[in-house]
């Protein structure tokens, strides 16, 4: 099959590799679409945080991409969940079953870092971060990080579930009981729209969205923002009291990766408000914990996806309640990849998810 592998830092070369089989458990996937993920471009440049026995991944004939959806060619030994034909998305992680975060469904957090995970031996893997990711024709998945993409929903669409998924995941470390509780979202990237749009679903009210680019708070009020700030015209505290009854709001995710964004976070939550960071700076942040402890603000972090959070977006997706589909801006093929990464690198024509077809 053709595959497109990373050579040095910012290469990727394409070659031919073996069509992978699939094991106990494992069903062998045809990929129809992969979306370009921020992570990607990161892996691609500096290697982290995709990790190849303990190393970087360069050279070393891996191939990244991680969110796609694909249809199933080949069982596995021991299969009977799922038949050949079925589209299914898939999830990144699979988790070890043995350590305790596994159990719990924590799979982004297995315990002992280059020991349980990243190890197939052990049960885990992670595509596009330990193992070849989707930048493929062809992927072996276990049957515990598939799901059912429903025939109404286009490859593309498709995609999108797993970054529906992240945006589950961030809620449910919130306490997932969201209807009618205030959520602000600082950073209209993929993961922060749909935070706006699974939270619009799940009930929550009123919602407020902040970035520094009109076109993407265009995208969010579609999404179900009922307020839209940029950063870069008002202060966001200011413009959150004066529309949410003089109060912070009760819930904040932030996706934007600011430096300032963990302090202004303390501040923009009222007492007892919880904070997910969904992202973070290249560089240490300075915040006053004073504040944190004086007003009972939780603060919690995610990595990626987990707890089933990808299967209960795809509900969403499937019974209409949440439409992924206008963060998707542009298609490429396969062939074309490199051109892709550069729209999705450089935010070309507006781009903010690149979705690549086989």
């Amino acid at each position: 099959m053709d595959a497109w592998v990373l050579g040095n830092p910012g290469e990727l070369i394409r070659i031919k590799k073996p069509i992978p089989i699939p094991g106990n458990a494992e069903v062998l996937i045809k990929i129809d679409a992969v979306a370009i993920c921020a992570t990607d471009l990161e892996i691609i440049e500096h290697g982290f945080p995709a990790i190849i026995n303990g190393e970087k991944p360069f050279n070393k004939n891996f191939t990244p991409g991680h969110e796609f959806m694909g249809t199933i060619v080949k069982l596995g030994a021991n299969v009977d969940e799922y038949k050949i034909g079925d589209r299914v998305a898939v999830e990144i992680h699979a988790g070890c079953g043995r350590c305790s975060r596994c159990r719990q469904g924590m799979y982004t957090s297995c315990h002992n870092y280059g020991n349980n995970y990243g190890d197939i031996n052990k049960g885990h893997r992670a595509n596009g971060y330990t193992t070849d990711g989707a930048f493929t024709e062809y992927a072996v998945n276990h049957i515990n990080t598939l799901v059912n993409v429903p025939k109404e929903i286009s490859d593309e669409v498709a995609t999108l579930i797993v970054t529906a998924g992240t945006a589950m995941y961030a809620i449910d470390t919130l306490g997932g009981l969201i209807a009618g509780q205030s959520l602000a979202v600082t950073g209209a990237g993929p993961i922060g729209l749909l935070c706006v749009s699974v939270a619009k679903a799940l009930g929550a009210n009123p919602i407020f969205l902040s970035d520094i680019i009109d076109s993407r708070l265009e995208i969010g009020k579609s999404l179900g923002a009922d307020f839209v700030l940029n950063a870069n015209n008002e202060d966001f505290n200011s413009f959150i009291l004066k529309n949410n009854r003089n109060i912070g709001v009760d819930y904040l995710i932030e996706c934007s990766g600011s430096l300032q964004a963990l302090d202004q976070a303390t501040q923009l939550v009222n007492r007892g408000g919880k904070i997910c960071l969904a992202a973070f700076s290249n560089q240490p942040s300075s915040v006053n914990v004073g504040n944190i402890v004086a007003n009972n603000i939780s603060l919690y972090g995610i990595r990626g996806e987990g707890k089933s959070a990808v299967k209960r977006a795809a509900s969403l997706i499937k019974q209409k309640s949440l439409d992924p589909s206008a963060i998707h801006t542009h298609t490429f093929n396969m062939d074309d990849l490199p051109e892709a990464l550069k729209y999705a690198k450089d935010r070309i024509d507006g781009a903010i998810k690149v979705v690549v077809r086989n």
